[in-house]
């Protein structure tokens, strides 16, 4: 599914993240920055070690908050690492909304175009996918309308049917 926002695509696909050619990926990172399950784990596999290097002369993320370093020898050319809430977070909400924001600054602040998501936190951190579709495309769709962006394309690629299908009737309900 496609919808346009100020001339800009948000798109919606099923699929492995780390096959894109797009300028960013997000990693749901973890706040010490160290790739190890899900989605950052296939990062580490395909992108090769100088990602974690470069993770780890960073140290350190707070939750809610992003950091960039290069894609290694991925089609990507930069990894945001978006550090999501634990899904029995109290303020997880709140986190999450904020990693998507600060994952799209970061890709701003770098005058990226182009910028995939997976669904962060959905994975070990326990997040339930049908808040995060409704928390990240809503926090997503208002950034490209209120924001004065480089970006152009924001993807969404969801790992399984059951997730691609969860985002695309949030993104259906939010359009209208």
């Amino acid at each position: 599914m496609r919808l346009r926002i100020n001339n800009r695509v948000l798109e919606l696909i099923e699929g492995d993240i780390t096959d894109l050619d797009v300028d960013a990926i997000v990693n749901p990172a973890n706040s010490y920055l160290q790739l190890g399950a899900g989605v950052a784990e296939a990062i580490s596999l395909r992108g090769g070690p100088s990602i974690q290097v470069e993770c780890d002369e960073i140290g350190y993320c707070p939750e809610g908050q992003a950091v960039i370093t290069g894609g290694g020898s991925l089609k990507a050319r930069y990894i945001i690492h978006a550090v999501g809430p634990l899904g029995s977070d109290l303020d997880a909400d709140t986190k999450l909304k904020s990693a998507t924001r600060s994952s799209l600054r970061v890709a701003d602040e770098n005058r990226l175009r182009s910028i995939t998501f997976p669904a962060i936190s959905t994975g070990v951190f326990g997040y339930p996918m049908d808040r995060c579709a409704e928390f990240m495309l809503s926090t997503t769709m208002e950034y490209l309308q209120s924001t004065d962006t480089f970006l152009e394309r924001v993807v969404f690629c969801l790992f399984g049917k059951n997730a691609f299908s969860v985002f695309n009737s949030t993104l259906t309900r939010l359009r209208h």
